[in-house]
């Protein structure tokens, strides 16, 4: 069935509020962008005319081709080589969605859609929906197709397998830059000593090459370790260059609300580095450099407002 320019405007309306679902649920903004579009397909075949609410038909549509692309998606990881890690989002982007609470922002956050992996596909389902969009449990029982105490129990689960105990700075730009710079700092200075102390003692690296580019496929525990990988992997070598085509410069930004340094050659991101920030100090590094997850942010960094590069050339 055509649509008719009243409910193309009805699902333009909806796609940020979608985006922003499904990349919470999926934890993948190429994977959010392709569950959006499949719900327009399914918004251009419906009888339309018995659709009372198109808003709760359009959110209920996606959710569960989030939810059976979720089943799919644990086989996948299973084979994925090396560490996986969510797909990075430039803070600004639509797709990170609503950010008027702490809850909201923290839904967002490398460290919150890390621990969404270990929930189930509904408990996902049922945490992103009432604590990021304010979702009532009738109305989620409703789109997830469960009964309403089983939403109430299924959400009181999800939230005691996300506690983390440990609070989560939060930053502006201004912040994210003054964070980044120290640590490229001690990351590049002469002594290892300032970066242990940026650490926490319990940090975790973790480090996503997809397989594309050399990614340790092991995860580092502990402020010594970590420390000692970084110095590593930041002592330059032509070697190293080439495996991103050149010599990046590099730039504090903010992405999923935490400080990041983003690795760019000619109008490309190659690399970001995302500092999860806390009053204790940076308590996890991200790094992410499968090309196939930097799409969506180096569109977003290419038109973006940021400062001078604090490196020219890596």
């Amino acid at each position: 069935m055509l649509l008719g320019p009243h409910e193309v405007d009805l699902f333009e309306d909806a796609r940020a509020r979608l985006e922003a679902i499904a990349y919470r649920l999926l934890g993948s903004a190429n994977d959010a962008e392709d569950a959006v579009q499949d719900t327009f397909l399914r918004w251009q075949a419906a009888d339309r005319e018995q659709v009372r609410t198109p808003e709760a038909w359009l959110t209920r549509v996606l959710t569960n081709l989030c939810l059976n692309h979720l089943t799919s998606a644990r086989a996948r990881r299973e084979t994925y080589i090396g560490q996986w890690l969510p797909e990075p989002v430039l803070t600004g982007d639509r797709m990170l969605g609503p950010a008027d609470t702490i809850e909201q922002r923290e839904s967002v956050s490398m460290a919150v859609l890390m621990l969404l992996e270990r929930l189930s596909p509904h408990e996902r389902a049922v945490y992103v929906l009432r604590e990021a969009f304010g979702y009532s449990h009738a109305e989620i029982a409703e789109i997830v197709n469960l009964t309403e105490p089983n939403c109430q129990q299924i959400y009181r689960r999800a939230k005691q397998h996300l506690s983390t105990g440990r609070s989560r700075t939060e930053v502006d730009r201004a912040t994210a830059h003054r964070i980044a710079a120290e640590f490229l700092a001690a990351t590049a200075g002469g002594e290892i000593e300032p970066l242990v102390g940026m650490l926490t003692d319990d940090a975790t690296g973790i480090a996503d090459g997809g397989g594309v580019l050399p990614a340790r496929r092991t995860s580092i525990g502990g402020a010594l370790a970590v420390a000692r990988y970084l110095r590593g992997l930041f002592r330059p070598t032509e070697h190293k260059r080439g495996w991103v085509g050149g010599s990046p410069a590099l730039y504090a930004g903010v992405v999923n609300g935490d400080p990041a340094i983003l690795a760019q050659v000619d109008d490309r991101l190659v690399g970001v580095i995302m500092l999860e920030s806390t009053p204790d100090g940076i308590t996890a590094v991200h790094i992410h450099a499968n090309p196939g997850k930097l799409d969506r942010l180096s569109r977003a960094w290419a038109v973006a407002e940021h400062n001078e590069p604090l490196l020219e050339a890596w």
